[in-house]
């Protein structure tokens, strides 16, 4: 499979390229409590590897999973372990923390001790010393979370000791995302934003004068828009770092991909 040349863009307190499109790999691990129009089967571990590396091949170089996301960590971990060390150093790698998902039902905990074991324990699924994200997964309590101290300061430590690079935070609500930006712990924030949900916006022009980058969720409102629309259109948006596409389809996701070319 021939790569794609996809841009790079990045912002300042994220510290590194990231490729304009980047894969969300909630499918490969999850099909419980998924929030997508259509059931699918979840793929075998070794056609997981497969197609986490053929997304490598693309050119698709960030990726992002989750603890919540079932076997998803650790497909994305034995995927990588393979690779060749220079094509593993081009990889965007992000993980989240706050939100374990177990017998079809997501509990969230944002205590200190909770977010600082996450974190190892999803390093050591991804088969990595590092990552160069982990966002905290919010459950709609975003001020509280971010007030609360004991998930940011576990963030803290871990990016002190190289464990991270950067703090992201996912918030739900306009205001938690406005907090989160004047935050000066928050490196980067990941957005709903798309035609069909652009209360965002604002917070757009914001993260870029503050130089913190902008992941883009559900850019497709989770299968429901047309790509050839949505995508250009989020990605017109200067301050967005990044568009998160998940899906089980390479060919789908080479003509997302293609999008931004």
């Amino acid at each position: 499979m021939s790569a794609l040349n996809i841009p790079l863009r990045t912002a300042s307190r994220l510290g590194r390229s990231v490729t304009a499109i980047g894969w969300g790999a909630f499918k490969i691990g999850r099909n419980q409590g998924a929030k997508y129009p259509n059931p699918y089967e979840l793929p075998s571990e070794a056609d997981s590897v497969a197609l986490v590396r053929e997304v490598i091949a693309l050119g698709v170089h960030a990726i992002d999973t989750a603890p919540a996301y079932g076997l998803s960590e650790v497909r994305v971990g034995l995927a990588l372990a393979g690779l060749d060390p220079a094509v593993r150093r081009k990889i965007f790698l992000s993980t989240k923390a706050g939100e374990q998902f177990a017998d079809g039902i997501s509990q969230y905990d944002f205590s200190r001790s909770a977010i600082f074991n996450s974190v190892h324990e999803s390093l050591a699924r991804l088969q990595s010393e590092s990552v160069d994200l982990v966002w905290i997964h919010s459950d709609g309590s975003d001020l509280a979370i971010l007030r609360g101290g004991g998930a940011m300061t576990a963030l803290e430590s871990l990016k002190s000791t190289g464990k991270i690079r950067a703090i992201g935070f996912s918030p739900k609500s306009p205001d938690g995302a406005a907090a989160a930006l004047l935050d000066p712990r928050v490196d980067a924030l990941m957005l709903e934003f798309h035609p069909k949900a652009q209360e965002m916006e604002p917070i757009l022009a914001s993260a870029q004068k503050c130089g913190k980058a902008v992941f883009v969720k559900k850019p497709l409102a989770s299968g429901t828009l047309d790509p050839a629309v949505a995508i250009p259109w989020i990605l017109a948006h200067s301050a967005v770092t990044c568009v998160v596409v998940g899906g089980l389809s390479i060919e789908r996701l080479r003509m997302n991909a293609s999008l931004a070319v």
